[in-house]
């Protein structure tokens, strides 16, 4: 009995000093583990917008009278200023960006592009008859820097027929190769389809996206957007000559690109993209504003740019 007990005793010694090497090497492994810094979760695009805003001191009692906007800054990726800017809202005329980027991934700049009678009917501004030509290039021009709805629709029936697939589809395919989240289209003007529906929606931070994206490999297109007038003639010999709706691209400096939209739905939007430095791009969207306010809050973001890279609260 007695030599039982001892076996018994030193069976149970010999199992708690097992079982405390093992949770001496456990607390070891702990140890390293708490050492070790463990991976950050990436911060969300949102998050990253307000931390960027908090730390911009021009930025912080910038007056924006529009839903949404945004200063995303285009060589870095950071968002240097955000009102709601993953909302989902109309884009009026700034779908015109999505059409014009979409047809140029289909068709050559050369390529002649019909009007078609249907896009004579639609609401202005217009400013062609059915069956003039074109080519793409030059009425990409004239379309965006007049905001033009009958160039829009032409140029949207063009590459929609190149590529076989319905308008709808040629622009959400546009809009997926950018990764624009937020952005679909049911027309290539963007104007409303009804009371209740607009021609295309999407947020402040997608359209800045999309329009980085347009100045940075359409720059030739671009560029006629951010000059007072445009010219160009068909293949028939009519001239055409249109006037930038932009009214502020003569104070935004090293201006690449400018688009402005408006519809009962949307109200009034501004995309802009100009330079703070040699290759250094920076996107201001404003969306959701009035049609006098745009301009103002996008005058507003940009000096408030310019600030925060001057390193002063204010110009």
């Amino acid at each position: 009995m007695e030599t039982e007990e001892l076996k018994q005793l030193a069976e149970r010694t010999r199992f708690m000093r097992e079982a405390g090497i093992a949770l001496l090497a456990a607390s070891g492994l702990l140890g390293l583990f708490l050492l070790v810094p463990m991976p950050q979760r990436a911060a969300s695009e949102t998050e990253t917008a307000l931390a960027s805003a908090k730390t911009s001191p021009a930025f912080t009692d910038v007056p924006v009278e529009a839903k949404a906007a945004i200063v995303y800054d285009l060589a870095t990726g950071n968002t240097l200023y955000a009102k709601n800017a993953d909302a989902q809202l109309p884009l009026a005329s700034l779908t015109k960006l999505l059409t014009v980027y979409a047809a140029l991934k289909e068709l050559p700049p050369e390529s002649l592009v019909t009007i078609p009678r249907t896009a004579t009917t639609l609401d202005a501004p217009r400013i062609f008859k059915a069956g003039q030509r074109l080519s793409l290039s030059d009425l990409a021009r004239l379309t965006l820097t007049a905001s033009l709805n009958d160039g829009a629709a032409a140029i949207a029936e063009a590459a929609a027929v190149r590529s076989n697939r319905s308008e709808s589809v040629l622009l959400a395919s546009a809009a997926a190769s950018l990764s624009l989240s937020q952005t679909y289209a049911m027309n290539g003007s963007g104007l409303d389809v009804n009371e209740a529906v607009s021609g295309g929606y999407g947020s402040a931070r997608d359209l800045a996206r999309l329009s980085g994206a347009f100045a940075q490999e359409l720059p030739y297109i671009a560029e006629a957007t951010t000059l007072p007038y445009a010219e160009a003639s068909s293949a028939d010999g009519a001239s055409f000559t249109v006037k930038n709706t932009d009214p502020i691209i003569s104070s935004v400096p090293h201006i690449l690109l400018s688009k402005t939209g408006f519809t009962d739905l949307a109200g009034g939007n501004l995309s802009l993209v100009f330079d703070v430095g040699i290759g250094h791009p920076i996107a201001v969207v404003v969306l959701g504003s009035s049609k006098e306010a745009r301009f103002t809050d996008g005058a507003a973001l940009v000096a408030a740019t310019l600030a925060h890279f001057a390193g002063v609260p204010s110009l």
